[in-house]
């Protein structure tokens, strides 16, 4: 199985050593997500810091690990998609996600963003769906 990663289950999972963390680091999944989702994370470093009570070299060696995990695409290979997902969703964040999904064909998008259901032609996974897959595994 193949999935989109939303940044915000990354975020969740450099905080709190939890079910997201533990979905990440599954076998039996491959995660995907836009370079994007990179920026946004740098963007958040300082807070991701702060909540996690990581020092800075920390959050690099954490990130590190993740990302070993997570493969990261650059947008060269979504771009031809961007336009079709601006038309699915009105929130600019996630048209990357979007975009990226539409490209690869993942297997769905993991989020538990609200508005990512809401969208037809968009499998869409919250965390809790997951756990339930992973624990059957």
């Amino acid at each position: 199985m193949k999935l989109v990663v939303d940044t915000n289950i990354i975020i969740s999972a450099l905080i709190k050593d939890g079910i997201n963390r533990k979905i990440l680091f599954s076998p039996f999944i491959d995660f995907i997500t836009p370079d994007y989702s990179l920026e946004e994370l740098l963007k958040y470093e300082k807070v991701i810091c702060e909540k996690a009570k990581l020092k800075n070299n920390d959050f690099q060696k954490i990130l590190k690990i993740v990302f070993e995990k997570v493969t990261i695409i650059p947008k060269k290979d979504y771009m031809d998609k961007l336009n079709k997902a601006k038309a699915m969703i009105k929130d600019l964040d996630d048209i990357p996600f979007i975009a990226l999904y539409l490209a690869t064909n993942a297997d769905g998008i993991w989020s538990n963003d609200e508005h990512f259901k809401t969208q037809t032609g968009l499998l869409v996974f919250k965390t809790k769906e997951l756990a339930l897959i992973f624990r059957q595994r």
